[in-house]
């Protein structure tokens, strides 16, 4: 019998995206498989837990923040590989838009900085894949909830 070497099926994940004041809430990583770069906090979505409870409770987990979720922004893969070519973890990433309600970040969790970042700031950070797409994504649905 061959033994695979990758998940079954892919596991689910809930990433936080809070945008405030033209800025959005990044986090840094301090836990492979991005440790060192700049995302949004989020993480694993527990059973029987809708993706916009584990985009909050994440969230607050992570940096002390509480957010409402409003909707979906999208579902990214998030696929790594071995060098050999087979799937060393494959993620299907729901990107969860929340309205800011209060607090301020502060890292914790498995996080080593939390803070707002603006679109001059985001250009200078090492980061995950597709932030600086979901946090124009953000900006924009922000746009148009206030027009």
């Amino acid at each position: 019998m061959t033994r695979r070497r990758h998940p079954t099926w892919p596991r689910l994940g809930a990433l936080a995206v809070v945008p405030r004041n033209g800025q959005v809430l990044l986090v840094q990583r301090c836990n492979p498989p991005d440790a060192g770069l700049w995302g949004f906090p989020g993480g694993h979505v527990e059973p029987g837990e809708t993706a916009h409870d584990a985009a909050a409770r994440e969230l607050l987990e992570e940096t002390g923040v509480e957010a409402a979720p409003t909707g979906y922004l999208t579902n990214i893969d998030a696929i790594r590989y071995r060098p050999d070519g087979t799937v060393a973890s494959h993620y299907l990433l729901a990107a969860v838009l929340c309205t800011y309600l209060r607090g301020e970040p502060v890292a914790a969790d498995d996080v080593s900085d939390a803070r707002w970042v603006g679109p001059d700031q985001l250009a200078g950070l090492p980061t995950s894949t597709h932030v600086a797409e979901l946090a124009a994504r953000a900006t924009r649905a922000l746009g148009r909830d206030r027009a």
